[in-house]
């Protein structure tokens, strides 16, 4: 089984914007009705949430879904490992970034989650579960503890996908762009950018090959990188075909 990561940078299943990124999810698990765990941490596991993803990729896509609550249920460590290692599909879903991060660590589902990965489970999710995937990711987590007085921070993901994400790259969080700060965050840390729009998503196949997939034809991926002191913005072109993940960062992107 390749091994399959799909990282969407925004969208709403409500709506069902994000339907043919997420009929590629469904596709890549080669399983016609794939069991599929829903991950709600980032959004302090919201029952609403839970209840769209069991209407959207339950009676409308036709996955087999399941939950895995941490917050409210705190399941045992025998529960957790079941759910995960089970799974053919993992949707993360959107968030608080930074406490997701925190209580996988602390639950150790992090490892979990790479153990699946390397079992061949198709790892996805939107948002704050397309940043967990990346070395790290630009996140608005800050906003859900302050509202009035916050800004963008780096948070640290999986490490699954080399590079910095940035979701939601034509949006804003509270009036506040994320692409203006992206930009500068690059600036300053430098390294290499992945920012997807909305309704945007990359996937990556066995740590080697990525493709640009959108459900809207306006939605762009950008890399983003420093070039002789500054920040350039390069659109990242959507092919049928998969490309060697090496061209994303010109020799310096690490597999």
């Amino acid at each position: 089984m390749p091994k399959a990561i799909v990282a969407i940078g925004g969208g709403q299943i409500r709506t069902r914007g994000t339907a043919s990124i997420d009929r590629e999810i469904i596709r890549l698990s080669r399983k016609k009705n794939p069991r599929l765990l829903f991950i709600p941490t980032a959004s302090s596991d919201s029952e609403i949430y839970w209840n769209r993803v069991q209407e959207y990729f339950g009676d409308f896509l036709k996955c087999q879904t399941d939950v895995l609550f941490l917050i409210e249920e705190q399941p045992s460590a025998e529960r957790i490992r079941g759910k995960i290692l089970s799974a053919d599909i993992i949707y993360v879903g959107g968030g608080n970034t930074l406490q997701m991060m925190r209580i996988w660590r602390r639950l150790g589902v992090d490892k979990l989650l790479m153990s699946a990965y390397e079992n061949g489970t198709v790892l996805s999710g939107i948002s704050a579960g397309a940043i967990c995937w990346f070395d790290s990711g630009h996140s608005d987590s800050m906003s859900f503890y302050n509202p009035r007085k916050w800004e963008y921070i780096k948070v640290r993901g999986l490490g699954l996908i080399s590079g910095i994400h940035c979701p939601h790259y034509n949006g804003m969080t509270r009036g506040i762009p994320r692409r203006k700060h992206f930009r500068e965050m690059i600036q300053k840390t430098g390294g290499i950018g992945i920012a997807l729009e909305n309704n945007c998503a990359i996937e990556f196949i066995d740590g080697r090959f990525y493709r640009v997939i959108s459900s809207k034809t306006y939605s762009r991926a950008y890399r983003v990188f420093k070039s002789g002191g500054e920040v350039v913005a390069e659109q990242i072109r959507q092919e049928k075909q998969l490309a060697p993940v090496e061209s994303l960062a010109r020799g310096r992107w690490r597999t």
